[in-house]
């Protein structure tokens, strides 16, 4: 999206518009730095824009900058991502912490002003919404004298008057309370009140101060825009800090289906902190030491990324580039240039195939950019994104005969964001393994435990994996008719895989490269193998059935349409029986895992003849149709696992060819269509040589610089013009899905690697 911090409304993920309001007064000079609702007032000589001068980010924060005439201002956004601390991680409110710093030296009188308004609570304008304000766990009606200790915490809880449990609308949440908390912290007079948002604003621009009043007046947020601020007055100073927490807070959390029928879970919080008004006034107090968890993520994400491009490095990309380049043909304005690895190269501006390589025309990857740093830029940008998607909960008292979680343990649950709001949906869930596999794998299982739950409780009729625990978040209540989405192969091949990743990654070290701490913590964990083994044998025994010609069955990439007999969907049910074999020999069961590894290494020579290009040069989208290809980003779990089921001659091929056909934001996921998937982009890059992984990761972190999308990471992105959503042959807008887990990719690969180095 164009535009700034402070000329932007903040937004709900699918392009809602909300109000989140910030000025910083400096000398009785109001500066908005935050949200647009100055737009609503009448002009005011004291009231003008900050100035925009940097904007950062990382895994864990995003942070904005502004000139505010002798003040600098920080505004820093804090959504920690934690996956080894559950507590922290199931706290569903982030932090915005707004300094000032003197940029002369000299103390100024300063103020601090922030509201939200209503809609955060409905997407509806003409529902009723009510609020209240609380002081600790203690209600504050009408007016009040805000308290002066810097330890009193005040919470804005806004609630539709007509709550509707377990209910969505538009992806908003039709029960609970949404929470804006503040407290007086270092400042010398605090003070809150709600009401009609440009009178507040007004109000404080004028006077730097609030009432301590609670408007009485319960209303939607269309009718004179309700709003909810808190004023800090710091006096005379040098630099400053203020902190809010907000956050959307449902208590029963999800709605799960169990013998005992349909039960309310309660979030996992609640078991960590209490009641809503500790968990709040925990996680406030807790901003200095979730800062230091978040920093110790951050600084092991960048030092695993640096140690994976250490020793996997993409020096060049040909062996012979001519001293003259070719004229690149049906070009306009073309140049050449070398790149950092004195490689020479064509581009062109007037076409969409990005840089060639002037020997072959083959497509390279773009120079002069590093591509540990685009990497790096990737994973950072996705890892708030992929955690957002998930809720931890506390499982039922019971949860089953074969239940491999108990009270100490979590259930996990995904909503699909975007795309349709699933529950757990298999084909999102395993897209995100790579995240899960690199960071925690318990999380991992933490999500599979529901699915396993349901099917080994009779509530699933088919002979298959299910698709998704429930049409629609936050209803966990599945598929008792065996009605889902039909995709047996992809979603049976996914469960099988998914375990197997889980044992295989079970209690490995944060760091993928300390071989000593990889050497005395490498416990596998078999017992979840085991008490699913009935369950995988039925998977595995559809597999032998059907995945080697799986007809017009669907995979992941349902948007594209039914194919028959698709090449990469054929693999992957192959694999998963290859897979299938391990799993077999892990709970002692020797006859199957020969039976099973025999069928794999069949089927993948059968599947060879029927999926290579006669010419030997690719596979192809389908079976024998000899002009298509595709992205083969399903061989990407033989090599993180370890299974010798795909020859190294295949990825080697693969490798030659994509960049045959890239374009300049990366390579189509298929012929059919000139849009590609972020997270199978990087699946199909960590099965490439270093020359070819390149030109997927730098394509990818191009796009982000200059993409035409307007929401958050998109995993669905044209490769061609300004990488813009897809609209033919039908517009799909993708927005802030979990799949991007995929893009650890190259980060889980290495730990296997590492691993296995390790183990001889």
């Amino acid at each position: 999206m164009s535009g700034t911090l402070n000329t932007n409304a903040a937004i709900f993920w699918p392009g809602t518009p909300l109000g989140w309001e910030g000025i910083v007064t400096v000398d009785g000079i109001a500066y908005e730095y935050l949200g647009a609702g100055s737009t609503a007032l009448p002009k005011l000589a004291n009231l003008r824009p900050a100035k925009p001068l940097t904007v950062t980010y990382d895994s864990q924060y995003s942070n904005f900058t502004f000139a505010a005439g002798p003040v600098q201002i920080t505004a820093s956004f804090l959504s920690s991502v934690l996956p080894k601390d559950l507590c922290r991680t199931s706290i569903p409110l982030s932090y915005l912490s707004t300094s000032i710093q003197s940029t002369d030296d000299a103390d100024h009188d300063i103020q601090f002003y922030s509201d939200i308004n209503a809609a955060w609570t409905a997407y509806e304008n003409n529902v009723t919404i009510q609020w209240d304000l609380y002081h600790g766990p203690n209600i504050i009606n009408g007016s009040s004298n805000a308290a002066s200790t810097p330890t009193s915490t005040y919470s804005w809880f806004l609630y539709l008057q007509q709550a509707y449990e377990f209910a969505e609308e538009m992806d908003v949440a039709l029960w609970g309370n949404f929470t804006y908390s503040s407290s007086p912290l270092e400042a010398k007079n605090f003070s809150f009140q709600s009401g009609f948002s440009v009178d507040l604003r007004y109000r404080y621009v004028l006077q730097q101060s609030l009432q301590n009043v609670v408007d009485a007046e319960y209303r939607p947020f269309a009718t004179r825009e309700p709003a909810f601020a808190y004023v800090h007055d710091f006096g005379s100073v040098s630099s400053a800090s203020v902190r809010y927490t907000i956050g959307s807070v449902q208590q029963p959390v999800v709605r799960y289906l169990t013998s005992r029928g349909a039960v309310p879970l309660q979030p996992w919080w609640s078991q960590c902190y209490g009641d809503i008004h500790q968990m709040i006034d925990f996680h406030f107090n807790d901003f200095d030491q979730t800062g230091v968890l978040a920093a110790q993520f951050e600084s092991q994400l960048k030092a695993d990324v640096d140690s994976y491009y250490s020793e996997n490095m993409a020096i060049g990309y040909s062996n012979n580039s001519p001293n003259t380049p070719p004229v690149l043909a049906n070009s306009t304005q073309g140049y050449n240039g070398t790149d950092q690895y004195g490689n020479e190269y064509i581009f062109a501006s007037g076409n969409g195939y990005g840089f060639l390589d002037p020997s072959n025309f083959s497509g390279i990857a773009i120079p002069d950019v590093q591509e540990a740093e685009a990497y790096y830029s990737i994973v950072a940008l996705s890892t708030r994104q992929i955690m957002a998607a998930y809720t931890l909960a506390i499982p039922p008292s019971s949860g089953g005969p074969n239940s491999s979680s108990n009270a100490t343990e979590p259930l996990m649950f995904q909503k699909e964001i975007s795309s349709n709001g699933n529950v757990n949906t298999v084909d999102v869930i395993y897209p995100a393994m790579p995240f899960f596999l690199y960071a925690n794998p318990d999380l991992l299982r933490y999500t599979m435990e529901p699915l396993y739950q349901y099917q080994e409780g009779g509530f699933y009729p088919n002979e298959y994996s299910m698709h998704d625990l429930g049409t629609h978040y936050p209803n966990a209540t599945g598929h008792v008719e065996g009605d889902d989405e039909y995709m047996p192969v992809e979603e049976s091949g996914n469960m099988i895989l998914m375990s197997y990743a889980y044992y295989r990654y079970r209690s490995l070290p944060s760091s993928i490269f300390s071989p000593l701490t990889l050497l005395l913590s490498f416990t596998n964990d078999s017992h979840h193998l085991r008490i699913h083994y009935p369950k995988l044998r039925q998977f595995a025994s559809y597999l032998i059935q059907f995945s080697l010609t799986p007809g017009q069955q669907l995979s992941t990439d349902d948007f594209a349409g039914r194919l028959v007999n698709q090449t990469n969907l054929a693999i992957k049910g192959i694999v998963g029986i290859a897979a299938m074999s391990e799993i077999a020999r892990i709970v002692d069961d020797p006859a199957s895992a020969a039976n099973y590894s025999s069928t794999a290494s069949s089927f993948y020579a059968q599947w060879e003849s029927y999926a290579i290009d006669p010419a030997g040069t690719h596979t192809l989208l389908a079976y024998q149709w000899r002009s298509s290809y595709s992205l083969l980003y399903n061989i990407y779990p033989a090599l993180l696992l370890n299974l010798a089921v795909i020859p190294p001659a295949l990825y080697d091929m693969q490798s030659a060819f994509y960049p045959s056909v890239s374009q300049i934001f990366g390579v189509p996921l298929d012929n059919r269509h000139s849009y590609t998937k972020s997270d199978e982009s990087l699946w199909t890059a960590a099965t490439c040589r270093p020359e070819t992984r390149r030109l997927f990761v730098n394509g990818l972190a191009s796009w982000l610089n200059v993409t035409s999308t307007d929401k958050p990471f998109t995993d669905l992105l044209e490769t061609l013009g300004e990488g813009g959503y897809p609209v033919s042959p039908d517009p799909v807008t993708f927005i802030a899905r979990p799949v991007a887990g995929g893009h650890f990719s190259l980060l889980a690969l290495a730990k296997s690697r590492a691993v296995r180095r390790m183990m001889g």
